[in-house]
């Protein structure tokens, strides 16, 4: 038995559907998550576009948390050195800085948000 062409399409498509309904339904959980996270931790808004500060929140919950299970969890960070390195991460508020670190290595935070420029980092944050 051979499936027609047409069929194959219709099936293709509800496939694509209902991939497309399950990422969106992931991202929002996601973002929910994040968002959640950045209150519990203090964590100032975002600076960007509406996608990019959304993205932006997604990429900082996941680099934190990241770092915080590499470094703290299962490294010798002690939670005294792991606030700093927290502290220095609410200075960054550019969205797109924290997108741009989405892939980077947890270990490699602290010198990140070291060399983070005055773009990244507003001299006063006024929400704290």
């Amino acid at each position: 038995m051979q499936i027609s062409t047409d069929c194959w399409r219709a099936a293709k498509e509800g496939d694509e559907q209902d991939k497309a309904a399950w990422l969106e339904a992931k991202r929002a959980e996601e973002q929910a998550e994040s968002e959640a996270w950045s209150a519990q931790y203090r964590m100032p808004p975002l600076e960007g576009t509406e996608r990019a500060v959304a993205w932006g929140v997604r990429c900082r919950h996941q680099v934190l948390a990241a770092a915080y299970t590499a470094l703290v969890l299962e490294g010798e960070t002690d939670e005294r050195e792991w606030e700093a390195i927290e502290e220095a991460a609410r200075f960054v508020t550019r969205a797109g800085w924290w997108i741009d670190q989405r892939s980077s290595e947890p270990g490699d935070l602290a010198e990140l948000l070291q060399a983070a420029t005055e773009a990244d980092r507003p001299t006063e944050n006024p929400h704290f």
